[in-house]
């Protein structure tokens, strides 16, 4: 055991196998114990594939398949019929699943109906039912799977359809002023002498007996009745310009403009930072033109355009640029590009972007997020491209979403309201599509990024407030208030009994998927394991030691299940404890756990404790006491602190609670919430003892004290007892 423990440890230090007994997790095709509940996701029901609707309004930019089926499943599955329609149509969504899992594209209508044929053949009453389903398909558009394509093609979709909104405003406008401009015109022309010509009435007149008028006269008559003064010169010109000058524009699609292939729209998608801040600079003259023009044009038609006060103004419009509320009349510039692709000119061009703030939509998709530092000699740098493009930008006052494409369903509200930002907004995304997490789907991949702390989501909004608290959230990411986000690992032992393990999925987790790091892991035969092997999320959370008596372990799983015992290399767990740190850094940020408000706490409540010391009266002497007693002695001034659980009695410390609500799941009677949603024990006679014990294992930290058995005669008594042990 001792030559055992040797070989682990130089293994632990040095990443190299000295004993043969050292196996590679590469070879055996492993992958982390959490995921074994996770084989086929086309079985499952989740938030993917996602359909993009076309008219959909706010952040209802994409449904999930999912929500789309129950909501026909909602008008349809009623009756002596509901069971049976409901489970065809289900089996038609899992087909659907799988067409999307296997790369076919296209509208959901035509994924249906290719997945509804061969179906409908087995069996008439299926038939039966998915035509039902079929007619109350109300919804249509793109069906997308998370994959390495999602990202782009998502935030594509988004932002046209706010494009579009906005381009109907501005037309709506445009059109407005560009009719009462024209109108202008066209009755100082009805004024004017050419509109009484003799010749102009009579092509006015219209069809009739034209010889029983005599449009000489007439226009003598009128033309000797002056309604008005003609409109000035000037001020013809300037409308006539104004008119041009709307009609010309190429910012937006519209029934107005000119035609000709030199007058088409603008495009305002990009794939590169230097091309779009290239054609943003070109634009610009045109775009301070038409915002010039825009503005003259609503102080021409409510007839406020004065000529000594207004063109010195717009002389020099436009001069310092245009602010945020004239830039709000453009479309936004939506830029997709590969984190890849972000180094030299493009890097540079992107601060620039971000510095000026300009209304740029920036999608930086990231596929790897587990690559190599520069440095050589074993040094890592995981997410470090992207965790300095997100702290940068945060930095210049942008606004800035961080999520895994596993995410985007959730977040679909921060999406919009970033491409509703007036700014620069940054959406830096992680697509899990890597090429080295061979065989695991993308969407786990995304969401393992997540729930490892690598790459958690938040969102940084300076729209919101003016303060952190209002501007920066992480409540996107699960169990926010841990190092780890912790799942509980169901599995067989030897004998055949069920074990449920609580188990926090690390970084360490993470880089065991990823192929380039297998190296990095030496997997342990069964017959070899020992006390000195210690869980992995328990080392990391360990002090470090200079003497290694103990090695870390990760839990592991086979294609067949069969659970495997990982020993870590020691630059894994430094860098774990490195992704610990920066993730407690945002949890700062997002106001949890802050050490700023907590040593501002404790000092608060020495304060009232030295308060509270000084106003407690000295004790009293008993009226019982002895006349010939001696004077009682003053009483501490120290508060008396409150007596200890008693071991045998059950309780929660319940100022501790992280609401995670597994004790309530348990049994809602025995535990419930205070009014700060932290769980206590409401009546420990409303369940067992095995249900104390299961609520103190399931607790993620460790609060609840499941005391003494209270009925003797319960089943299993002497292993609850001990399983208990560890949680008086």
């Amino acid at each position: 055991m001792e030559a055992d423990l040797q070989s682990f440890v130089a293994f632990y230090l040095t990443g190299k196998k000295q004993a043969t007994r050292l196996d590679d997790i590469g070879r055996l095709g492993l992958r982390p114990a959490l995921f074994a509940g996770y084989g086929d996701l086309t079985r499952m029901r989740y938030d993917f594939p996602l359909v993009l609707i076309e008219d959909a309004a706010g952040e209802r930019f994409a449904e999930p398949l999912s929500g789309l089926v129950d909501v026909i499943l909602g008008k349809v599955a009623q009756g002596p019929d509901g069971d049976r329609i409901r489970k065809h149509v289900l089996r038609l969504e899992q087909a659907i699943r799988a067409l999307a899992a296997g790369g076919t594209q296209g509208l959901f209508s035509e994924l249906w109906d290719r997945a509804a044929a061969p179906l409908a053949k087995e069996d008439a009453l299926i038939a039966d039912s998915l035509r039902r389903a079929r007619a109350n398909l109300a919804v249509d558009g793109e069906l997308l799977d998370c994959n390495g394509d999602l990202p782009a093609r998502l935030f594509g979709h988004a932002w046209s359809l706010t494009q579009m909104r906005r381009a109907q405003r501005f037309n709506e406008d445009l059109n407005r002023l560009i009719l009462k401009l024209s109108d202008i015109i066209q009755a100082d022309y009805i004024n004017s002498d050419a509109a009484k010509s003799a010749a102009n009435l009579r092509d006015s007149f219209g069809a009739g007996a034209l010889n029983n008028f005599n449009f000489d006269t007439m226009s003598s008559i009128l033309k000797k009745v002056s309604v008005r003064d003609a409109l000035p010169k000037r001020r013809r010109q300037r409308i006539l310009g104004l008119i041009s000058t709307l009609q010309a524009q190429k910012f937006f699609p519209t029934g107005i403009s000119k035609a000709g292939a030199g007058n088409r729209p603008y495009s305002f998608a990009f794939d590169s930072c230097v091309a779009a801040l290239k054609a943003y600079r070109d634009r610009l003259p045109k775009a301070i033109e038409l915002a010039r023009a825009v503005a003259m044009a609503e102080l021409e038609v409510r007839g406020e355009y004065s000529e000594a006060r207004h063109d010195a103004l717009f002389d020099a419009f436009g001069e310092n640029g245009l602010d945020p509320e004239a830039l709000a009349l453009f479309p936004d510039y939506l830029i997709r590009i590969n984190a890849s692709a972000l180094s030299g000119a493009e890097q540079s061009t992107l601060t620039e972007i971000l510095s000026a703030d300009l209304p740029f939509k920036i999608v930086v998709q990231s596929d790897d997020i587990l690559e190599k530092s520069l440095i050589e000699h074993g040094h890592m740098a995981f997410t470090l491209r992207n965790k300095q493009l997100a702290r940068m930008t945060m930095g210049l006052g942008c606004f800035v979403m961080q999520a895994p494409s596993a995410s985007l369903v959730r977040m679909r509200q921060q999406m919009q309201l970033g491409l509703d930002y007036g700014g620069s907004a940054v959406f830096s995304i992680y697509s899990g599509d890597s090429p080295n997490t061979t065989g695991i789907p993308p969407y786990l991949v995304a969401a393992a990024a997540r729930e490892s702390r690598l790459f958690p989501s938040f969102t940084f909004n300076p729209a919101a407030g003016r303060n952190w608290s209002a501007r920066f959230s992480i409540s996107e990411n699960p169990q926010v208030e841990c190092d780890w986000s912790t799942r509980e690992l169901a599995y067989q032992d030897e004998h055949c009994q069920t074990v449920k393990l609580p188990t926090p999925f690390t970084l360490i987790d993470f880089v065991a998927m990823d192929t380039r790091y297998s190296k990095h892991f030496a997997c342990v035969p069964k017959e070899h394991w020992s006390k000195d092997m210690v869980p992995v999320g328990e080392f990391i959370a360990g002090e470090r030691r200079s003497q290694v008596d103990t090695v870390p372990y990760l839990l592991m799983t086979d294609a067949s299940n069969i659970l495997y015992r990982v020993i870590v290399a020691e630059k894994l767990v430094r860098e774990a404890r490195r992704c610990r740190t920066m993730w407690n850094s945002l949890q700062e940020l997002g106001g949890i756990h802050n050490s700023h408000a907590e040593a501002l706490l404790a000092r608060e409540k020495a304060i009232w404790e030295a308060s509270r010391a000084v106003s407690v009266p000295s004790a009293a002497v008993s009226p019982l006491a002895p006349a010939a007693a001696p004077a009682a002695q003053p009483a501490s001034a120290a508060p008396v602190e409150e007596a200890e659980k008693s071991s045998d009695e059950a309780y929660i410390e319940t100022p501790r609670c992280a609401s995670c609500n597994e004790c309530i799941q348990i049994n809602d009677k025995m535990f419930a919430y205070d009014g700060n949603k932290q769980a206590y024990i409401a009546d420990v006679s409303a369940g067992t003892f095995a249900q104390l014990v299961d609520a103190a294992e399931n607790c993620q930290v460790a609060i609840i004290h499941p005391g003494k058995p209270r009925n003797p005669a319960e089943p299993g008594l002497d292993d609850l007892i001990k399983r208990a042990e560890a949680f008086q």
